[in-house]
């Protein structure tokens, strides 16, 4: 279900404060627009980036400050839905980084389910993905 105008806007500020908080290195920031219960998920494009819980995903945003110098996200497409207190983002987000003086940018997909709290949107589930860009266009699998 499509989300009405005013809860798109307040879902969009939660991730604009969600990008301005990342890329100036504010893990509080971030963390303070995350749910702090159990049911915290967030899965990153590493093997190794499944975190559950705030002190989890806390520690894997610190070590994405830890291990970059410079962080940008630029928002796309991005289509906002919700139902009651729980709204859910699909976007594109082109992240470009600077990590051991080396500058590197890439295109994700991002998706996230937020929870409303006491009239406050959280994100309680975030996924990022790198999209496989070894398939021909128009093809469903890899060659």
């Amino acid at each position: 279900m499509q989300a009405d105008t005013s809860t798109e806007a307040a879902v969009r500020k939660v991730l604009d404060q969600f990008i301005a908080s990342y890329e100036r290195g504010d893990v509080d920031g971030v963390v303070d627009i995350l749910v702090t219960g159990p049911d915290l998920v967030l899965l990153g494009t590493e093997a190794d980036e499944r975190r559950v819980g705030p002190a989890e995903v806390r520690a894997q945003f610190e070590r994405d400050i830890s291990q970059s110098s410079t962080r940008s996200l630029h928002l796309g497409w991005t289509s906002v839905s919700a139902l009651g207190d729980v709204a859910w983002i699909a976007a594109d987000l082109a992240i470009e980084m600077t990590a051991d003086g080396r500058s590197t940018s890439f295109p994700v997909r991002l998706t996230a389910v937020l929870e409303r709290r006491d009239g406050t949107w959280k994100i309680a589930q975030g996924h990022l993905s790198v999209a496989d860009s070894s398939a021909p266009e128009g093809q469903s699998f890899p060659q």
